[in-house]
């Protein structure tokens, strides 16, 4: 099978296993946030961002040398990786636990101490489930990742939405998050086969942290920017909004699932082009002009809804959400457009441009939310999440330097049409015309048809092997 054709199997499977992971989590979060209430969600979430940025920054990047590691990968390496990941959960839990009585006061978030504390003691857990999932993702075998991680969330659902109409309040949520791990964790090692021996390789221990190291050093930075809500939007205006920009950021990254699918996808098939800038220039383009599509449509459908659906599904508790959501909403659609810079500035060993261009996204965002929040209330944020997209410049500038030089005058037509659309609360109603203008544009169309083109030959049996290293790129 061609890499073009693994690229499509597997991506298949992971914006499957993306669409009915939002699906599930919309039900969920749907239920349980009108369950609980924004003052309990933004518990729940202050305390879940901590544990996942402590779960990332453990991981020290193994995750990534496992799957982009060239050759076959030995079973001493996948020994190695789980025993070198089970110290580091122990290193990271016991870290975690010291932080809370430092970050309780600055917060003043009512439960944040326990709340906090309950999940960090199943970091080991988490960090054990690393290994097994990395060879699936490694063969993109995406089907099987698929299964486990919806079957997970149906558990937290199952055991979180009983809790929360009980009036266990943040505790519910939390149950549910042990019992998805748990849940994922068992049918990880059951379907893997993978049985993990403890050893100590110092070769490959020194190999992978010093790789991990410097992937881990760029992705820390970026990962910044999901404490900005709990440590800084919190300490200013409290768990509430901390919970409204959550569900928020919920909300997008539901309707962003083939962004979010692209992101893993491309990790694995953008590094078996890596010696071939010409094909990593094209495969950006192409990238963001399709995650552009599947993006903005969704996004821009549910802004026009917003002050409809919001207080009829959520509750009239939720109203702010309509507030802040045209921001987020365009944070994600400008990172859909060149995210995919970043992912291939990864495979080219460029970690420090990445780490870079991700210190001047989180420090514009910090910079922003703590002048602006004050005074602007949650469009304090909102205004600050847009200064953030400065940094995509620095990203492009980068990418023409050490990859090649995306074309994005179409995909620039579309960003600018979509944006307005987002905003048209404000803007008012015209912004639709704008919409159809980029729609009717030639090049759009002549783009909108070679797709169409492409996806009858993909689903309409007419999909023949290209010859490995014919393929035009993923």
């Amino acid at each position: 099978m061609s890499l073009r054709d693994q690229v499509l199997r597997g991506g298949f499977f992971l914006v499957l296993r993306q669409g009915l992971g939002m699906i599930v989590g919309a039900v969920g979060v749907l239920l349980l946030t009108r369950a609980i209430g924004p003052l309990a969600y933004g518990q729940y979430v202050a305390a879940f961002a901590l544990l996942t940025y402590l779960s990332n920054l453990s991981q020290l990047g193994i995750n990534v040398y496992l799957i982009r590691h060239t050759g076959e990968m030995s079973a001493a390496t996948y020994h190695a990786a789980f025993s070198l990941l089970l110290v580091l959960s122990g290193i990271g839990m016991l870290l975690g636990l010291a932080a809370i009585p430092l970050l309780t006061p600055w917060l003043r978030l009512e439960n944040f101490g326990p709340l906090v504390a309950a999940m960090i003691i199943g970091l080991p857990l988490q960090l054990a489930i690393v290994v097994p999932m990395s060879r699936f993702e490694r063969a993109l075998d995406y089907g099987r990742v698929a299964w486990i991680e919806v079957a997970g969330r149906l558990v937290c659902y199952a055991v979180a939405l009983p809790l929360a109409y009980m009036g266990f309040g943040a505790w519910a949520a939390v149950a549910g998050w042990w019992s998805e791990l748990v849940t994922v964790l068992v049918s990880t090692y059951a379907v893997s086969g993978f049985r993990p021996r403890l050893c100590w390789h110092r070769a490959l221990a020194r190999e992978m942290v010093h790789y991990g190291l410097s992937y881990s050093g760029a992705a820390w930075i970026r990962q910044l920017s999901t404490l900005i809500n709990p440590l800084l939007l919190g300490r200013f205006l409290g768990a509430e909004a901390v919970g409204y920009v959550a569900l928020t950021v919920r909300i997008v990254e539901s309707l962003s699932f083939v962004m979010m699918a692209s992101w893993r996808l491309s990790m694995s098939a953008l590094s078996r082009v890596q010696q071939d800038r010409a094909r990593l220039t094209q495969a950006i383009t192409e990238g963001s002009r399709l995650q552009l599509i599947a993006l903005g449509a969704p996004l821009m459908a549910f802004g026009w809804l917003s002050p409809w659906v919001v207080p009829l599904l959520f509750g009239s508790r939720w109203i702010p959400v309509t507030e802040i959501y045209p921001f987020v909403a365009l944070h994600y659609l400008t990172n859909a457009t060149f995210n995919l810079q970043l992912s291939a500035l990864y495979v080219v060993k460029r970690n420090r441009e990445v780490a870079l261009i991700n210190t001047t996204h989180v420090g514009l965002m910090a910079a922003g939310t703590v002048v602006l929040t004050p005074h602007l209330g949650l469009a304090g944020y909102g205004w600050a999440l847009v200064l953030a997209l400065l940094s995509c410049g620095v990203s492009y500038y980068y990418t023409a330097r050490h990859i090649g030089r995306p074309d994005y005058r179409l995909s620039a037509l579309w960003w600018t049409a979509m944006a307005l659309a987002l905003f048209w609360l404000t803007l008012g109603a015209w912004t639709a015309a704008a919409i159809v203008a980029a729609l009717l544009w030639p090049a759009t169309l002549r783009e909108l048809k070679k797709y169409a083109k492409e996806f009858r030959r993909m689903f309409g049996g007419a999909n023949q092997a290209v010859p490995d290293g014919k393929d035009a790129g993923p």
